[in-house]
């Protein structure tokens, strides 16, 4: 495999493309060349399952489960019932779905045991958050707005995913309208995690937490997210999962009803990068509906970047990579940071690995702040003004950012949009020279810049919720962050833990034991 694609990436270019989405697609954005740009392909994963997943069905991995499948040892149905049975068993305590495609997701498994298995995703069952369309099946967004939608057509990344052989579940809960952990429209607390069933006070983390808590409780082999402000990073990190936010454009957004044209990202909440990097690789490609897709380096081959790689014998990184520690990393709850000490350490520990101290941009705290973050909103109130006017009463317990948004300025957006190239300069130009990928707890900066994330679980706490940390890379990165992540769960076993099932919380049901007010919602950033 050639090296990773971000040095052979334009920076300059990227920043242009960034100045020109600023303009909310006016017009075709700047192309963003490589040099040498490898063939796009996507190796064909072979990973044997353990004998505990093989005894449980749906503890296996997406290459686990396809390694199975391709030979002969696994049918689709059988794979899909067992979710489905522990759908079943424990839907009522998790409440991660919107809506379960019982009989559908069954028929589809049937029919693909029919056919040889072809695409990268054949039988494998996956939750869908509900704001990607999906053909004939309602896609609330979990919004008044929405309650009724039936879309006509598949998101594009779900027809990739469906193309590829993929059987939709269910739609995952999420927050309404994609801004806050997954509640009722109203605000009444749903989703739970995992890890802490009984206690709808533990964050299931942002808006994605209905896959999010789907994937951790084995309700799903994989599932789709959105972020905005960090709703893959944050669930996967809550939920001992490995999520990937792609550089903008690298998925397209045609057909997710949308919260920011400059911040949206889809992407993955997975078990682990091999499992991310399979879903990516579906997931991403140019797509003539959506600009932001178009004139991109090619999709490298993700998944042989996250397959770990073994020199003398000892797992080693792809490629020699810098991982840059920012100031404070390691400050935080006593537990918290000697879970970041120990992953810094294992990281050190690898060949190829070199730790680099390096100083935050300046200005940082300023440019990183809420003040310039919610230069967003006014891209959320646009799309939604006709509704707004009409009826307030629709966005329910989200209210407050839609009208913050039509209220903003003109020249406050115009002024966070030139701050928000300043910021992109000085982290391509200053923070990356110094460095291939940074370490980082807070995900809205990179979201800000459209720059790639990968959260990853790296231990727990006292109390025995996970403890995660996000990857961050320059731009089309993903094959480097997905390779330092390998190489990590490779000599770790974090990403292999799984919560116990609900047991003492079973008859549990999140409705009506929380609630959010419009200003918890107005205060989060999803």
């Amino acid at each position: 495999m050639k090296g990773p694609l971000d040095r052979r990436v334009d920076r300059r270019a990227f920043l242009s493309r960034a100045a020109a989405l600023s303009l909310a697609g006016a017009g075709p954005l700047p192309a963003v060349a490589a040099t040498r740009a490898p063939r796009p392909s996507a190796t064909l994963p072979f990973v044997e399952p353990r004998p505990e997943a093989v005894a449980d069905l749906t503890e296996l991995t997406i290459a686990e489960a396809m390694t199975m499948i391709r030979r002969g040892d696994l049918v689709p149905e059988e794979l899909v019932r067992a979710y489905l049975t522990r759908i079943a068993a424990h839907e009522d305590v998790y409440r991660a779905f919107n809506l379960v495609r019982t009989q559908a997701a069954t028929a589809e498994a049937r029919e693909a045991g029919r056919r040889p298995a072809r695409g990268l995703l054949h039988g494998i069952p996956l939750a869908v958050k509900d704001n990607f369309f999906t053909a004939g099946t309602r896609t609330t967004a979990n919004s008044f707005l929405f309650q009724d939608f039936v879309p006509p057509f598949d998101a594009t990344a779900v027809a990739r995913l469906r193309r590829a052989g993929a059987v939709v579940l269910g739609k995952a809960q999420m927050g309404p309208l994609a801004t806050t952990r997954a509640t009722e429209p109203d605000g009444r607390i749903t989703t739970v995690n995992a890890w802490a069933p009984d206690d709808p006070a533990v964050d299931p983390g942002a808006s994605s937490s209905g896959t999010a808590t789907a994937v951790a409780g084995r309700l799903a082999t994989s599932g789709t997210g959105t972020q905005t402000g960090g709703s893959i990073t944050w669930p996967a990190n809550a939920q001992n999962l490995t999520g990937l936010k792609p550089t903008m454009g690298r998925v397209s957004l045609y057909g997710i009803v949308p919260l920011s044209y400059t911040r949206d990202h889809p992407g993955p909440l997975a078990r682990d990068a091999l499992d991310a990097a399979i879903m990516l690789s579906v997931m991403a490609g140019p797509d003539r509906n959506d600009l932001r897709t178009q004139g991109l380096p090619p999709v490298p081959d993700l998944i042989e970047a996250a397959t770990p790689v073994r020199r003398r014998g000892r797992v080693a990184l792809r490629w020699p990579t810098r991982i840059g520690v920012l100031p404070g990393y390691l400050s935080g709850a006593d537990d918290t940071a000697a879970a970041r000490k120990r992953f810094l350490d294992t990281l050190d520990a690898v060949p190829g690995a070199s730790l680099v101290d390096v100083p935050l941009p300046a200005e940082w705290e300023l440019l990183t702040g809420g003040a310039f973050n919610n230069v967003r909103l006014p891209e959320r109130s646009e799309a939604f003004l006709p509704q707004l006017r009409r009826d307030l009463r629709a966005f329910g317990v989200s209210v407050i950012p839609w009208l913050e948004g039509a209220l903003l300025g003109g020249s406050e957006f115009l002024i966070g949009q030139r701050t928000r190239l300043l910021l992109l300069e000085r982290v391509l130009d200053g923070l990356f020279g110094q460095c291939d990928v940074v370490v980082q707890t807070d995900p809205v900066p990179f979201d800000m810049l459209g720059l790639p994330e990968l959260g990853l679980p790296i231990g727990f706490d006292r109390a025995g919720l996970p403890v995660g940390t996000i990857l961050g890379g320059l731009p089309y990165a993903e094959d480097r962050l997905l390779s330092v992540a390998a190489a990590y769960q490779a000599r770790t076993d974090w990403h292999r833990r799984r919560p116990a099932d609900p047991g003492a919380a079973r008859g549990f049901v999140a409705r009506g034991h929380g609630r959010l007010d419009a200003v918890q919602v107005a205060r989060t950033t999803c």
